[in-house]
């Protein structure tokens, strides 16, 4: 754990120099998710019923019980590792992949979030470039050849990033505005040693205050089902669930907004919202 001076973090749209930095934290903030939603999937009684029936009928070919009942397993892991891309990039968002390239901020001047510790202390965050990983310069001219449209960019969403002393602590994932007036939270990781310092709490309300400033009225986040602190850390900032804490006004957006499903229908996110 590292203390964390939230004044001096700076929080700026991702440059596509920032890719390969951005998808090795998601990937460490991502770890573990994937196998808990197969977990999870893998304990519904439905799936527990079907594996039961495959296993029989196995055991009348394979004269090994262990083999009968792993064979099943097995391949039903395998078949939720090659269909749920979403677990391992970015939960709750319409596109099975995420568009890197087309989210990248291509301006020269940065394009930043208020950070209101910087207010409160009087203090300027201190800005230097970030650092950047080996063997992501040919990367990064393998990216700039692709042929960006303004159509792309407004509908490949946006990634902010929260850097100090050119570190990339952390970052969020807001998806292309497909609704007017709703913004949506698809992905928020922190690294490893700065969790538990507030760096989360501040990207949050951060954008909220960003999409208030642009119109927005309501902000969705889509929760990895199996997550207990993700759902607590929303909470405490004053999301609700949708489908549990809506009213009746609130129906309608059940269908507009349900949760993403894997295998048998079953969910792998859950839906909080907060309006601004």
């Amino acid at each position: 754990m590292v203390r964390l001076e939230l004044d001096q973090v700076v929080m700026r749209r991702m440059k596509e120099e920032d890719i390969e930095i951005v998808k090795a934290l998601i990937k460490e903030g991502c770890e573990g998710t994937e196998n808990r939603l197969i977990l999870h999937i893998l304990t519904r009684p439905l799936c527990l019923f079907i594996l039961a029936v495959f296993s029989s009928i196995l055991r009348c070919l394979v004269h090994s019980f262990i083999l009968a009942l792993a064979i099943p397993v097995f391949l039903l892991i395998v078949f939720l590792k090659i269909t749920m891309p979403r677990s391992t990039a970015v939960l709750g968002s319409s596109r099975p992949y995420w568009d890197y390239v087309g989210s990248s901020y291509r301006e020269a001047q940065d394009d930043t979030l208020q950070n209101p510790y910087c207010r409160i202390s009087g203090k300027t965050p201190f800005t230097k470039k970030a650092k950047r990983r080996a063997g992501s310069k040919d990367k990064d001219k393998e990216t700039t050849t692709e042929k960006i449209t303004p159509e792309r960019e407004q509908a490949a969403g946006q990634v902010w990033l929260a850097e100090c002393e050119g570190d990339i602590l952390g970052c969020i994932f807001r998806e292309g505005e497909t609704r007017a007036g709703i913004s949506r939270i698809c992905r928020l990781v922190t690294g490893s040693w700065y969790r538990r310092e507030g760096l989360g709490r501040l990207l949050v309300q951060s954008l909220e205050q960003r999409e208030r400033e642009t119109g927005a009225h309501r902000v969705y986040a889509h929760v990895p089902y199996p997550s207990k602190l993700g759902e607590a850390f929303f909470r405490k900032l004053g999301y609700r669930q949708l489908g549990v804490e809506t009213s009746d006004e609130d129906d309608k957006e059940l269908k507009q907004e349900s949760p993403e499903r894997g295998f048998l229908g079953y969910p792998l996110t859950k839906v909080y919202y907060k309006d601004l």
